[in-house]
């Protein structure tokens, strides 16, 4: 159950995150709502997942997650130019998670 909340706290940071732009400085109130609320349903199933995994492996996690999928956002949805030294980088990303969870016995209490 933990790692479903951990994916719910990704997808509201990622959610909250591509709502942003919109709130145009949080002047529209529907964006900002929107994006608040994403961010506290982020932040509260993060604190579920305090339970189970130990913070600094839990932040990485969702921390790098939310990077790869936020650019991943920006390049398919809004347009934004990756380039080569930026997919590696988010490569080397993903390379990190996977690293953490397949072999770190750091990754759970």
């Amino acid at each position: 159950m933990h790692y479903l909340y951990l994916v719910i706290a990704i997808v509201g940071e990622v959610a909250g995150t591509s709502a942003l732009k919109a709130t145009e400085g949080f002047s529209k109130p529907l964006p900002t709502v929107f994006s608040l609320a994403c961010y506290a349903l982020a932040f509260f199933m993060l604190s579920l997942s305090l339970e189970r995994f130990p913070i600094g492996v839990l932040y990485a996690v969702w921390s790098g997650l939310g990077i790869v999928l936020i650019a991943g956002y920006g390049w398919v949805v809004m347009g934004e130019r990756l380039d080569l030294p930026a997919l590696i980088g988010l490569g080397m990303i993903i390379g990190g998670v996977l690293t953490i969870h397949l072999f770190s016995e750091s990754a759970t209490h």
